[in-house]
């Protein structure tokens, strides 16, 4: 495996959103320092359209919408605004109080919407759900697209136990940290360099896909590629890898920076129950015959190797900044990727397991990759959402999404209730 694949996943880890095509000139400042922005379409149709960001190591300047889908929706009469968050990094302090000091700016400037829908990608989805869960929100509905819907401890929960049996079982010694990290960036170097060491023998390979397993990533992660076979764990442990820096060593740096310290932990996890709970042991253990290792005897490493506890007061700014009720107040629509190795698919089946049908609904696309929807498939979100809000209902999913069902998630955290 060429070791720049790998680097490119750092490098998407460390800038989640995409860089805004053109630069907005119709950029205000809040109350609160945030800056936003707005578009609005020759005919308005009433409905408007509040767009999140994901995780950025930089603020940038405010979107209204990604380029890619705001023309098509300026054509469809959608008013549209966003913000700048006031803030880089993991920044759901500043960015649901942000977005909803944007709504009232936009309804100060243009009028009162009939509707205000939320969308937004990946730590952005977050937001949006966020802004769903709030008890008097100040949207009608929302979308969470690619999102880190499972929430900020329980997401870097799972990404710790495949850092945890990356640097046990494979990079024992190479410096790499999983906790308390200075630089993202250069321990991800760190890992991408044991990581192409790994994929060149039978026995990384199997370690590899073990990790990567608990981390939550799926086996396929690849945009532009076909799915591999459910059989075909080499080509399964390829896709894995491809998406293991990013998907594995998420940024941790800035948001141990803002909880104070240290805030994932894996005190009491029995790492072979959680290769069970995973549905993919078979796929795992196959890796390990190849290599004529014993899993076993690796899970109990494991199991031995020192832990990380719990650290009172990062848990609790993580569990405000944020960690979802999976209890939204309005209707929030999630879509994600089959193939996303960035954020866990398992996320959005794990929010979908707890929320009430009446108020969530996921849909999956068909497709690998982050955040890399079309504009028919945002449109058709967008619509999808407008139907509920209309009829009172989900309706049938719409043309191009399919039935999925990812593995489970094996770390899930709810805001009020316990962590795994």
């Amino acid at each position: 495996m060429a070791r720049g694949l790998v680097v490119s996943g750092l490098l998407a880890a460390m800038t989640l959103a995409p860089a805004t095509a053109q630069a907005p000139s119709n950029v205000s400042e809040l109350p609160g320092g945030a800056k936003w922005t707005s578009d609005m379409p020759a005919k308005w149709n009433g409905t408007l359209l509040v767009w999140s960001r994901g995780y950025s190591n930089r603020a940038g300047r405010p979107e209204s919408a990604p380029e890619s889908v705001k023309a098509d929706l300026l054509a469809r009469g959608y008013a549209m605004v966003g913000s700048d968050y006031g803030s880089a990094g993991w920044a759901l302090a500043e960015a649901v109080p942000a977005q909803r000091a944007a709504i009232s700016a936009f309804s100060a400037r243009h009028g009162k919407p009939r509707r205000v829908i939320g969308f937004g990608n990946s730590m952005g989805g977050l937001v949006t759900t966020a802004l769903a869960e709030q008890s008097r929100p100040v949207i009608d509905g929302g979308i969470a697209f690619c999102a880190s819907i499972g929430g900020s401890l329980g997401m870097m929960n799972m990404a710790l136990d495949g850092a945890h049996a990356f640097r046990t079982l494979v990079a024992p010694d190479k410096g790499i940290a999983v906790v308390g990290i200075a630089d993202d960036r250069t321990n991800g170097e760190k890992v991408s360099k044991a990581l192409a060491e790994a994929m060149r023998s039978d026995e990384g390979r199997a370690r590899v896909m073990l990790a990567g397993v608990l981390a939550g990533i799926p086996g396929w992660t690849t945009a532009g590629k076909p799915a591999p076979d459910m059989s075909d764990t080499q080509a399964q442990v390829d896709e894995i890898a491809r998406a293991f820096v990013m998907g594995v060593f998420l940024p941790r740096a800035e948001q141990e920076l803002r909880a104070g310290q240290g805030y994932s932990w894996n005190t009491g996890v029995d790492y072979r129950r959680q290769l069970a709970l995973s549905g993919r042991r078979s796929e795992v253990a196959a890796l390990y015959a190849k290599a004529g290792l014993n899993l076993d005897a690796d899970l109990a490493r494991l199991n031995q190797a020192p832990r990380i506890a719990p650290q009172p007061k990062a848990v609790a700014y993580m569990r405000a900044n944020y960690t979802p009720s999976a209890r939204p107040r309005v209707p929030l629509l999630a879509v994600q990727a089959i193939g996303d190795g960035a954020t866990s698919p398992s996320m959005q089946l794990a929010y979908e397991q707890a929320a009430p049908r009446k108020t969530f609904a996921s849909l999956w696309v068909p497709q690998a990759g982050h955040c890399n929807f079309t504009a028919a498939q945002v449109v058709a979100s967008i619509r999808y959402i407008e139907a509920r809000l209309d009829n009172g209902r989900w309706p049938a999913r719409p043309e191009g999404f399919v039935a999925h069902r990812p593995a489970p998630m094996l770390r899930p955290c709810w805001r009020g209730g316990s962590c795994r």
